[in-house]
């Protein structure tokens, strides 16, 4: 199994994305300038040691697993790659069983935007004999992480947002998400247009062309699936062994316009509610089902009426439901219990006026309400504005909320919510990439996802048409290879990651059946 730490950077921000794409042909010379990137293809790799500085706790760990850094240039444009360039960060462990070497294996954890460079060290130890096959490289998109790393400076974050209960609450969000990507404009207007999947995906290819690499392999989880997916219709010759995990929607990417996560969300928080119910000696959240969400109900209405004082945070309706959601995308007791901790302390705000968070409640509201991850959802928003355009006029977004809380009153008026791409100074400098292809990849997912859930696995399934899709019955996760403990995933996974060659047919197991 992967440390919690990556089990816990991959359920980060999961199913946030997507809009309607439009068909872009696979990469020519001519689209890209191929001959113009022969200097960035065939630039000499400068690898050297990995930590920044003492208190670099990832480069260290890197360092101690034999791991080499470096940074790779690239066109910041590559409609003109003569312009502009900048640098992606790259981490390698290199295969420790060189004989049965098959090349380079991309590892991405989606977010968008999750940094990846010292993971490979936990997927090396996860993979085990299957990973010592391959040059496992972690990558840090562009503007992310150690990529020139782009920061808007924001104070508080739109992501885990709602539209809330009412249109005072709506407009809150509206007002924020107007500041934000004006914060965003007057720090980075440059380079904005440049943050799109597409170039993140044409990056992967001139480092493996700076590799010496005649192909590369992928291994992508949530959002990073749609990279994968991005690089093979763009490079389909240059594609190698492909996992899927976790997928979204190829034909909806950015800020998911045309997702819609509620149902699944809502049947998961009925299915937690039963846990807590079961452990209600513990957290006193209702003895049955019902009184557990009829307490959930109470908390979010109570925090329209006025925001609750949690510690030093004033927490109201717009962050109420996006607080539920990390916890509740796993099925583990660990997620179980934070949750029921999550919404103890919030209920007991509202009977008391008052309530100290747990550390995880203070980091969830922390990541929210402050600044401190600003670098990590700034460069996230502006992947997902990059990729594909969304309304501008916020009464649509309004109208849309109002037709699904309908439906889905507490999960609703997230899936609908106003983002900072509809403010944004510029949409998408091309359209889309329309993923459809003969590629071979394994997509897995769990049929209990709430954030990337089967409906939208099999839109990935269906857009590679040569892909065999395996599912795990009966598992709330989001992340199954390596992450859920299931040896028939992970089995064949292995075996098709070491051999190149898909399973037969479709698979359907459960843990047990492993």
């Amino acid at each position: 199994m992967l440390t919690a730490r990556w089990k816990a950077a991959a359920v980060v921000a999961a199913g946030l994305a997507v809009a309607v794409g439009l068909l872009v042909a696979p990469a020519t010379g001519a689209e890209t300038g191929e001959s113009r990137l022969a200097r960035f293809q065939r630039q000499q790799v400068d690898w050297h040691r990995c930590q920044q500085g003492p208190e670099d706790t990832d480069g260290q760990a890197l360092d101690q697993a034999g791991a080499q850094c470096a940074g790779i240039e690239v066109p910041l444009d590559y409609r003109h790659p003569d312009r502009r360039s900048t640098t992606v960060a790259i981490s390698r462990l290199k295969a420790t069983d060189p004989a049965h070497r098959i090349g380079p294996l991309f590892i991405n954890l989606g977010g968008p935007a999750i940094p990846v460079l010292a993971r490979v060290v936990d997927a090396r130890q996860a993979m085990g004999e299957t990973g010592a096959r391959f040059d496992l490289i972690g990558m840090d998109p562009r503007f992310t992480g150690r990529s020139t790393p782009l920061d808007c400076g924001w104070p508080s974050s739109w992501i885990p947002r709602s539209a809330g209960a009412s249109r005072r609450s709506f407009g809150r969000v509206v007002r924020l998400a107007s500041d934000l990507a004006r914060r965003c404009a007057r720090r980075h207007d440059d380079v904005l247009p440049f943050t799109s999947t597409a170039a993140g995906a044409r990056d992967m290819d001139v480092i493996r062309a700076a590799l010496g690499d005649s192909k590369l392999s992928f291994l992508g989880y949530s959002y990073g699936t749609y990279l994968g997916a991005v690089y093979a219709q763009l490079f389909p010759d240059r594609t190698g062994r492909m996992v899927l995990d976790s997928a979204i929607d190829p034909s909806d990417a950015g800020t998911h316009p045309r997702g819609e996560n509620a149902p699944e969300r809502e049947a998961g928080l009925r299915d937690w509610a039963a846990w807590a119910a079961g452990h209600d000696d513990q957290f006193h959240l209702g003895e049955t089902a019902d009184q557990v969400l009829a307490t959930v109900d109470r908390v979010y209405q109570a925090s329209a009426r006025h925001p609750l004082r949690v510690g030093r945070y004033l927490v109201d309706d717009t962050v109420v439901p996006g607080l539920l959601l990390n916890p509740l995308s796993d099925d583990a007791d660990s997620n179980q219990a934070e949750l029921a901790t999550f919404v103890q302390v919030l209920a007991r705000a509202v009977s008391d006026g008052a309530a100290e968070p747990t550390p995880e409640l203070d980091r969830a509201l922390a990541g929210v309400l402050t600044g401190v991850d600003s670098a990590f959802h700034s460069g996230q928003t502006a992947i997902m504005c990059a990729d594909a355009p969304v309304p501008r006029d916020p009464e649509s977004y309004w109208r849309r909320i109002q037709a699904i809380r309908i439906r889905h009153p507490l999960f609703g008026p997230v899936d609908r919510d106003i983002s900072p791409c509809a403010f944004w100074p510029a949409g998408p400098q091309q359209p889309p990439v329309r993923v459809h292809n003969d590629v071979p990849a394994l997509v897995v997912h769990a049929d209990g996802d709430i954030n990337a859930t089967t409906e939208l696995n099999l839109a990935m399934h269906r857009a590679l048409t040569r892909s065999r899709l395996i599912s795990l019955r009966g598992v709330r996760t989001h992340g199954v290879y390596l992450f859920a403990a299931a040896s028939c995933v992970d089995d064949t996974v292995n075996a098709y990651l070491r051999t190149g060659v898909l399973p037969a047919t479709d698979l359907s197991c459960t843990k047990e059946s492993g």
